[in-house]
């Protein structure tokens, strides 16, 4: 269906010259809205490009051979699908990373995947898209972190792949895809924690070499160790690392196909002019570009292209809608309760106050389209049988109080008052870091003076960073904390279905909630996951503070007990494991073991539960982290008296750790695996014998 290059998924919007135009020349007969290549009777029926018998690059490299250097210049392109097609007219979808359901993030990616043919079919849309954002999200300051899945990089692995496999329509579909796809670091913290979910050329400079000029990250690393095919495809500017000719010289020739932007296509024809890159280096770039076309049958008959058939009644289908809405309810994470939530069937009267209170665009984050409909939080308590009375009372942030007393008077009236605010993208964005990650005093200040009042308060918290939640947790006045995220199109209704109770989160934190102070420990700019003199340490695996809460955080409505349906044998021989992963792909992602639990929900609600399987111990190099996310599962719908079974299947690399020149090891040790963030249910198992060297990572012979 689609076809991944990593964050980049390509479009049809090309800057093609007469001559390209005349390759490109299209049917005019064709049964969809948009015409694609003739390759039957058109100047292209001879070329081996139309072949359906040839490989991609055999193909792509035949029509490529017909362009001149400015034409092989002049074509580049891309779209944007991050929480939905962006720009088109489509279902906009939370891609919050705290649902921990991989099935429903296929999902999502195969509905992406499906209205973008669908565009594309009538020329609104392109083939290869850029999405997920697969960074890590490890400072909490950090303007994109919205974007991403978390900062687990096992989870981020796990959610780009279920992304991918959704968009492309399988794992290697055939014949065709649906759609496509400054710092210094040390080997450790690269392979462990940057690279698992596949890594990409991006702003930054990687060691003193910006990472889309680095020919040991994209080819040593990502073509030949990770295995990226050439048909699966900037230097930043603001560098400064060489003149831009230069630059873009490096870049292409390090591998970067494709610039995100006009500096390619500004400064290329430089760089040829003073023999910084030959034509084969342009033609190789263009290849792999066209390869991806190719894999996704642009070039082929449109009798053997099933995917034509999709037209506008492949958008915004029901099931799209209902998906969008499941999307936003596992999304949402309880937080804090005290009995408050669900609100009492007594709760006629509520008011509802806050900046995010009436959102309705606020709810897409970014890179989103048009979307069908947008039901605000004010639309979803009116919809959930609630009079509603809705005060702005103050701005995301703001000096300004004269809000606060219809706010206050609001509360009051009402029966119980919910809070809706946080932050945005006017405080978190592409290129809008944050200081602090306090929450706005304003808001804060007007939350003070609703708890005063005495009335139920449930505070839902917007955005993707989180905010240092200390006051509202400690507050007995403040009843219920929710964080919500971007919830999309349906969040509002999705909110005010988990507060009245329609349905029960069991949403987790996909991001550790910092203390304020953290923001002063540890400048943004040290890469360092590990914790030393200076440092407090990276994401619940290296932190040595205290969170506010923690990563994989998240109450729930009823209570649940556990026990071991399949628990880990007692000890393990290194060899035998190593033996027995002999004929896996790569030694890494063969088996260790499945596992399983019993999640009994011994309440009265039904709720659905997110296993979350951790390992810690002192094996490997010092120091040790916390603990490390080696699994997870989503059972849904458990009801009152009944189990589900989780399912935890462990990989060798799962247990494995980097040494400092970052080859993955199999060490002996006493390993413990611990259920949930408390430790719900747990087992100790030995691995024994010598340490084994499951991966060789390839070294860098580069100086910067």
């Amino acid at each position: 269906m689609f076809a991944l290059h990593v964050l980049l998924l390509q479009t049809t919007t090309m800057w093609l010259s007469t001559h390209v135009a005349l390759v490109f020349a299209l049917a005019v007969d064709n049964a969809t809205g948009y015409d694609f290549p003739d390759c039957e009777g058109g100047p292209l029926a001879s070329n081996a490009v139309c072949n359906t018998a040839l490989d991609p690059i055999t193909r792509a490299t035949s029509l490529v051979e017909l362009f001149t250097v400015p034409e092989l210049i002049n074509n580049t392109w891309w779209s944007e699908a991050l929480h939905g097609v962006a720009s088109s007219p489509g279902v906009d979808f939370s891609t919050s990373g705290a649902a921990f359901d991989d099935e429903l993030i296929k999902s999502v990616g195969s509905i992406v995947g499906m209205e973008g043919r669908a565009f594309n079919n009538y020329g609104r849309a392109g083939l290869d898209f850029w999405t997920p954002n697969i960074n890590p999200f490890k400072d909490p300051r950090w303007g994109r972190g919205q974007e991403t899945p978390g900062e687990d990089p096992y989870h981020i692995a796990q959610y780009v792949y279920n992304l991918v496999v959704g968009l492309q329509g399988g794992l290697d579909p055939e014949p065709y895809y649906q759609d496509w796809d400054g710092y210094l670091i040390t080997s450790q913290d690269l392979v462990e924690y940057y690279l698992p979910s596949v890594p990409e050329c991006s702003y930054n400079a990687v060691n003193g070499v910006p990472s889309c000029a680095d020919t040991y990250l994209l080819q040593d690393i990502l073509r030949d160790f990770y295995g990226f095919a050439q048909d699966r495809w900037n230097i930043y500017s603001t560098h400064n690392y060489a003149t831009p000719q230069q630059a873009v010289a490096d870049s292409l020739k390090a591998g970067t196909d494709v610039d995100c932007g006009s500096f390619y296509a500004e400064w290329l024809p430089t760089a040829y002019n003073e023999s910084l890159i030959t034509e084969t280096d342009l033609r190789t770039a263009l290849v792999h570009q066209y390869a991806s076309l190719v894999r996704l049958g642009y070039f082929d008959p449109e009798d053997q292209q099933p995917y034509r058939t999709y037209n506008w009644n492949s958008v915004n289908i029901p099931a799209a809608q209902q998906l969008a809405y499941q999307a936003a309810v596992e999304g949402i994470v309880l937080l804090k309760n005290d009995g408050t939530l669900p609100l009492s069937s007594s709760i006629k009267n509520i008011a509802l106050i806050g900046p995010w209170a009436n959102a309705t665009t606020q709810m897409q984050g970014n890179y989103f389209g048009v979307a069908p409909y947008l039901i605000s939080p004010v639309m979803g308590a009116i919809d959930g049988g609630y009079n509603v009375t809705y005060v702005l009372g103050t701005n995301i942030t703001s000096n300004d109080t004269s809000g606060f007393a219809a706010a206050v008077e609001a509360a009051k009236e009402a029966d119980a008052v919910i809070y809706a605010g946080g932050i945005d993208t006017t405080v978190e964005a592409e290129g809008l870091d944050r200081y602090t990650i306090t929450w706005p005093a304003n808001q804060l200040d007007l939350i003070a003076e609703l708890q005063a009042i005495d009335k139920p308060i449930v505070v839902v918290q917007f955005g993707g960073g989180q905010l240092d939640d200390s006051v509202l947790k400690g507050k007995t006045s403040v009843n219920a904390l929710i964080w919500a995220g971007y919830p999309g199109q349906s969040g509002g209704k999705a909110v005010f279905d988990i507060i009245s109770g329609k349905v029960a989160p069991a949403g987790r934190l996909p991001i550790t909630q910092y203390p304020a102070s953290y923001a002063n420990e540890i400048p943004m700019t040290d890469m360092n996951l590990r914790p030393d003199s200076t440092s407090p340490g990276r994401t619940y695996i290296w932190y040595t503070g205290m969170p506010v809460y923690e990563f994989g955080y998240g109450e729930h409505y009823t209570i649940f007990s556990y026990e071991w349906v399949q628990a880990p044998t007692a000890s393990y021989s290194i060899q035998a494991l190593v033996d027995g992963g002999k004929y896996a792909a790569y030694l890494d992602v063969a088996p260790f073991a499945t596992l399983a639990v019993g999640v009994t929900n011994a309440g009265n609600r039904t709720s659905d539960y997110v296993s979350l399987l951790f390992t810690s111990g002192t094996y490997g190099d010092a120091p040790y982290p916390n603990k490390i996310l080696v699994s997870y599962a989503r059972s849904s719908n458990i009801a009152p008296g009944t189990t589900a079974i989780a399912e935890l299947p462990i990989t060798l690399g799962n247990l494995a750790r980097a040494d400092t020149n970052g080859n993955f090891w199999l060490y002996p040790g006493s390993y413990e695996l611990a259920l949930d963030t408390s430790g719900v249910l747990t087992s100790i198992f030995e691995l024994t014998g010598i340490a084994a060297r499951l991966t060789s990572f390839p070294q860098n012979t580069m100086t910067s």
